[in-house]
């Protein structure tokens, strides 16, 4: 079950393009092993991984950081053509420390 989405978009040229992510809902696949999946519908096809956790807590934060982590590593985000609400003002996905310095707008300031 889908408990959250967003829509980015991928501006190339004059045509925009939506990029949907999906969040799952945390299932526990055995005692103190959650998985939360997550789906990108890149241009080149759909990528669904998942973050796993000892709780559904830690499963989720972990997906939404690793969602974070693919996009600011994505070659769409490098090319500057990827973005949210407004280009440069940033995903809304937290990232890891060693991700931080690819932050950009309200990410960099708040996450």
């Amino acid at each position: 079950m889908v408990i959250a989405s967003r829509t980015l978009t991928l501006r190339n040229g004059d045509a925009e393009a939506e990029i949907p992510i999906s969040i799952f809902a945390p299932e526990c696949r055995n005692p103190g092993a959650w998985e939360c999946r997550y789906d990108i519908g890149w241009p080149e096809g759909p990528r669904s991984y998942a973050g796993w956790g000892v709780d559904s807590v830690q499963a989720l934060l972990i997906t939404l950081g690793m969602i974070g982590a693919e996009l600011y590593s994505s070659s769409y985000h490098a090319s500057g053509n990827l973005f949210w609400d407004e280009p440069g003002n940033g995903f809304g996905f937290p990232v890891a420390p060693t991700l931080r310095d690819l932050l950009q707008g309200d990410d960099a300031k708040y996450l």
